[in-house]
């Protein structure tokens, strides 16, 4: 009799794991494809709400007793995606299709709306491209390392890794870095990067709360309990 009742409830155990397995798979093809679209940067107000649907299914899952990823994880490792991906797109497409026709209208009209660094000499350089105070040097440096590694760390998070769990500690410290160098540089070449934009120091500050993603970060990630993360 006992030996039924255990084979009923390792059964009972599989199809709740099967139930929880599908609904987090539906509920992150909604987030991968919001994300996808916001990390595009143009069609971002059509992800946003792709997004927040598959954010509505992992809750709705939650709610109905399946074991679905921690919501808390879900929104810090897809922001962290958003972030990667949204500067490795602007920042590869200014480094190496600078010349480009879709190059020169968004990154030319973001500097005249937002930061001159992007429209002050641009394509004047010989590798082409932004032309401010130590931008270059920013740009090929961060898309070689923090950005594509914010990309893995984030996808080995959502998986609930630990190695993306360390990864994600170490690029949202390296986040911190990057904050800090900005910030000093936009305020020591305030008359280049200000100078005859639409919308200067108040939409800088606009665009850069996303980067104060790492600060929301940290503390989680140094007090979740690691055990949830798998090898």
């Amino acid at each position: 009799m006992s030996g039924a009742a255990s084979a009923t409830d390792f059964a009972a155990l599989g199809d709740h794991e099967t139930q929880s397995r599908a609904a987090q798979r539906r509920a992150d093809r909604w987030m991968i494809a919001g994300t996808a679209l916001m990390g595009m940067w143009v069609p971002g107000f059509l992800g946003l709400p792709i997004f927040l649907r598959g954010v509505w299914l992992q809750r709705e899952a939650q709610r109905a007793g399946l074991a679905v990823r921690p919501m808390i994880v879900t929104l810090i490792g897809y922001l962290v995606l958003i972030d990667g991906m949204l500067n490795s797109l602007g920042w590869s497409l200014d480094l190496v299709a600078n010349h480009t026709l879709i190059n020169r209208v968004l990154m030319i009209g973001w500097g005249h709306m937002f930061d001159a660094g992007y429209f002050w000499h641009y394509n004047e350089l010989w590798v082409g491209g932004a032309a401010g105070p130590g931008e270059k040097s920013m740009v090929f440096g961060m898309i070689l390392t923090v950005f594509a590694m914010r990309c893995a760390a984030a996808i080995g998070f959502l998986q609930m890794k630990r190695w993306g769990h360390q990864w994600m500690i170490v690029t949202c410290w390296m986040g911190v870095l990057i904050w800090i160098l900005y910030v000093f540089n936009m305020t020591m070449y305030a008359d280049v990067r200000y100078a005859g934009v639409v919308f200067p120091v108040i939409g800088w500050w606009l665009y850069d709360i996303f980067y104060i993603t790492p600060f929301l970060a940290i503390p989680y990630l140094h007090t979740v309990n690691r055990e949830i993360f798998s090898d």
